[in-house]
């Protein structure tokens, strides 16, 4: 009997003690999950706003990118801390919980706080700006956005390579728009039989006729190597870096139209087969 009454004074006690805190920790959890809501509505307004600001203003846009992208993520964070403390985690517990947590994911995302630092270092020296074409870690194209840890990149192709900050940051970049000009180096291979002089009036023709290709420096065409089935000439001009490209493929159409007109010869290579007997 002692049995029974006792296990039924713990089922009061338990009853009790219901009563007395579910209705708190429903009320507690309950206010957490509207915290939680209502938070990430005002980080998303907050973050609407932030972006109208940045297009109204004069601001660097890789700056723009890399800052919306902190202010997101610190947002984000703020609204944790308040909802674990709404919970009943105690501020003094809550920082030690995320002083033993900084650390263990600290050691387990270091690549992640080099790429944090790389952006850092992007941003601070610009060895490139949201718009340069570059080329970096085997991937060419136009930057695209720069967040806090990568960096967007579009391809001639239309394609997004993203790229982690801290790779860019440490190894060689190439930028193709920092200057606001261009120089273009085209090798082009005559037979042993054509006129090296003529070759070469037709080429500096092209480069006069060009609007794109700059007059000053003058264009300029040499003998680049006697090979062995061929003279290669070496065409060097400058152009403004927006039109480059198209100077560049216009001089490679017209310079094989135009040797073609004048029966200047483009060696190839030949594969020569003797059937046997």
């Amino acid at each position: 009997m002692s049995l029974i009454s006792d296990y039924e004074e713990n089922i009061k006690q338990l009853e009790t003690w219901l009563w007395e805190n579910l209705p708190g920790a429903v009320t507690t959890l309950v206010t957490a999950i509207i915290i939680f809501v209502l938070g990430l509505w005002v980080i998303k307004f907050i973050n609407r706003m932030v972006k109208k600001f940045f297009q109204k203003t004069d601001y660097d846009p890789s700056l723009e990118s890399f800052l919306q992208s902190f202010i997101n993520i610190g947002l984000k964070l703020m609204l944790f801390v308040v909802v674990i403390q709404q919970l009943g985690v105690q501020s003094t517990s809550l920082v030690a919980v995320i002083g033993a947590a900084g650390l263990a994911v600290g050691l387990a995302l270091q690549g992640s706080l080099a790429n944090f630092a790389g952006g850092v270092l992007i941003l601070v020296f610009k060895p490139f700006k949201v718009g340069d074409w570059i080329s970096a870690q085997g991937v060419d194209g136009t930057v695209k956005e720069i967040t806090i840890f990568t960096t967007k990149l579009t391809t001639a192709g239309n394609q997004i390579a993203t790229v982690p900050n801290g790779q860019l940051s440490n190894n060689n970049i190439i930028n193709f728009s920092a200057q606001s000009t261009r120089r273009d180096n085209i090798t082009v291979g005559i037979g042993y039989n054509s006129n090296i002089k003529q070759a070469r009036e037709i080429l500096l023709q092209i480069c006069a006729e060009n609007e794109d290709i700059l007059k000053d420096p003058a264009p300029q065409v040499f003998v680049a190597e006697l090979g062995d089935s061929s003279v290669n000439l070496s065409l060097r001009f400058w152009a403004e870096t927006p039109v480059f490209w198209a100077a560049h493929f216009h001089v490679m159409e017209e310079l094989k139209l135009r040797f073609d007109e004048a029966g200047i010869d483009i060696p190839f290579p030949q594969r020569v087969i003797h059937q046997g007997s």
